[in-house]
């Protein structure tokens, strides 16, 4: 019987800047045990180029579909530091696990309240 992979949605997956492309879909695809499962940036057109480039099943251009989404086990929040609570709280509320790149939060409130709400 064939092992059940980790199914991640990244937030902040676009093709063309940040961390998403140069590291962390890179890193993802690399691991056999996780699927790139959805790729979620602002734009229609960038969700749709990063599902393309990176063989995601699915594309959204709004967060907030997207870690609701019954398919996604996992998400990654890798955007810009001032996005970060409100991303993933959204994700933590949804009974997602997250990851969320470096500084966790703005702030150590952000970061605290993050922390306490995965726990």
């Amino acid at each position: 019987m064939a092992e059940q992979k980790i199914r991640v949605g990244i937030i902040g997956a676009n093709v063309s800047y940040g961390w998403g492309p140069r590291a962390h879909l890179p890193a993802v695809l690399a691991l056999p045990e996780f699927e790139l499962t959805a790729v979620c940036t602002a734009h229609a057109e960038t969700a749709a180029a990063s599902k393309e480039k990176f063989g995601a099943s699915m594309a959204f251009h709004n967060y907030q579909e997207m870690v609701s989404h019954p398919d996604i086990d996992v998400v990654a929040v890798v955007v810009k530091v001032p996005q970060h609570h409100e991303m993933t709280m959204a994700a933590l509320n949804a009974g997602k696990h997250v990851f969320t790149e470096w500084p966790l939060g703005a702030n150590l409130s952000e970061a605290q309240e993050m922390a306490d709400l995965a726990r």
